[in-house]
């Protein structure tokens, strides 16, 4: 179980790998997310399932190399296979047929907005999907996205490619030439999601986010994922992932994610010198 059965490079360091998880494929649901360990003395992270396949028994991880047990998973073959993979762990997603649901992703964001948006077009919304990414070549996902949405407008912040600009100027756009939206789904980097909310709440439109804070149990034990919604300081792990956006305090979230910048740099730097023996190479890849 947990073994990598497929892998690819789908982006400058960001990887796709799908992987035997029959029973955690069985009972996840669009919003859900998993913590694993590469090996027995590695870390616990927490990744949201980008897909799965029941009747194969897998599901898909998307990842960015940006710390040393993402860069670990990197190096990791078809084949081999994770410690442990812990789910499904968090609340789904609340899925019903709201109307028009405008779906806002931006870089790695959007692996985890592609089984939401998957949901909520399967439950007869008509779904209009943003996605964007600093430059073209950052763009992950997109034909997968267009699969599962109505429309699909895409933007980058030098022009490279679709619109130029900002995610959220897409969807400002909208709104002012009087777009009926019912709901709005964000998910990417942090700054990102709190300037969505910024659009949104001049608009007063109800917003769902979806949070990544420092995680270690994944069950309400530890309390590293303490975040604050509405004054109450709530668990990302068993509360959310997905909260209220207008509710989030964006700001005490960024301070807690920079909590540890030191250490992690540290342990990266370790990892770089003492590369593991195997080493993945992706033919093509970025």
């Amino acid at each position: 179980m947990f073994e990598i059965l497929e892998k690819e490079r789908i982006g400058p360091g960001v990887n796709r790998a799908v992987i035997s998880a029959p029973e955690i494929a069985a009972a996840h649901r669009p919003g859900q997310f998993i913590i694993l360990r590469t090996h027995k003395d590695g870390e616990r992270i927490p990744l949201t399932v980008a897909d799965k396949d029941t009747e194969k028994g897998t599901i898909t991880l998307v990842w960015q190399e940006v710390g040393a047990t993402t860069y670990y998973m990197s190096t990791m073959c078809i084949g081999e296979k994770f410690q442990d993979i812990c789910g499904p762990l968090g609340k789904p997603t609340h899925i019903e047929n709201f109307g028009t649901v405008v779906g806002v992703g931006g870089g790695i964001g959007v692996a985890p907005l592609y089984p939401i948006t998957k949901g909520l077009h399967d439950a007869g919304n008509h779904m209009v999907s943003i996605i964007g990414a600093r430059t073209e070549g950052l763009l992950i996902m997109t034909e997968d996205i267009r699969k599962v949405s109505d429309e699909l407008i895409i933007s980058t912040d030098d022009g490279s490619f679709g619109v130029h600009g900002f995610v959220t100027q897409v969807l400002q756009g909208l709104i002012d030439k009087g777009t009926k939206i019912d709901l709005v789904v964000a998910i990417g980097p942090v700054p990102m999601m709190k300037a969505v909310c910024n659009v949104t709440r001049k608009a007063s439109l109800p917003t769902v986010v979806s949070l990544n804070p420092i995680m270690v149990d994944g069950t309400g034990m530890c309390g590293a994922c303490r975040v604050e919604v509405a004054g109450k300081t709530l668990f990302g792990c068993v509360d959310g992932p997905e909260f209220d956006g207008l509710q989030v305090d964006f700001d005490l979230l960024m301070k807690r994610l920079a909590m540890y910048k030191g250490p992690e740099l540290i342990a990266l730097n370790n990892f770089r010198e003492t590369p593991r023996g195997c080493q993945c190479t992706f033919p093509g890849g970025a």
